[in-house]
């Protein structure tokens, strides 16, 4: 891995990578951050990390288009949990998730690796590990996510007992006009 790029974001709202005395763009930071690179960015007169938000924004760009990751009730399922009590447990899950996820990736990439090395590729044992491994992924994600999203009726409403809490919560008062 390579050492932490910082990149600046000046007033205009351009972003200046200050390794390579370069403005780069959303797409640029995409880039570095798919090919392994660690970024952070701040903000030029306070000097404050804005890192989160910014990938927060190539995450958004790239939702628009093409095959989305996060499908829409994803995210009303995490959006429920901020501020609530399980919110860090629910931070970790996904963090814990996502990680378990990329060493499954990199131990399979591995084995195929060997398996081509070694002998003509099997690819009935490649196909029944790849296999396997997405009935673990599916069964841990179902198991865990079971947990946090209530499923919707037939009708696709909430169950009654979530949304009676949600109507029981206190809602903010609208600013004085």
């Amino acid at each position: 891995m390579t050492t932490e790029r910082l990149i600046k974001k000046y007033a205009n709202r351009r972003l200046y990578d200050a390794s390579i005395s370069k403005h780069v763009t959303l797409g640029d930071i995409r880039q570095m951050i798919v090919q392994g690179e660690h970024i952070r960015v701040v903000e030029d007169k306070t000097n404050e990390d804005i890192t989160r938000l910014i990938l927060l924004q190539v995450i958004s760009e790239q939702e628009q288009f093409g095959r989305p990751i996060l499908t829409t009730q994803l995210l009303e399922s995490i959006i429920r949990f901020y501020g609530g009590p399980m919110q860090d447990f629910m931070s970790r899950y996904l963090e814990s998730s996502v990680e378990t996820f990329m060493k499954q990736q990199e131990s399979l990439q591995q084995q195929v690796s060997q398996m081509l090395n070694v002998a003509p590729p099997p690819m009935n044992t490649m196909a029944e590990m790849a296999r396997q491994n997405m009935e673990l992924w599916t069964r841990m994600q179902e198991s865990m996510l079971g947990m946090f999203v209530a499923k919707p009726d037939k009708a696709g409403k909430a169950p009654a007992a979530r949304q009676d809490a949600d109507e029981a919560k206190p809602e903010a008062e609208p600013p004085a006009d």
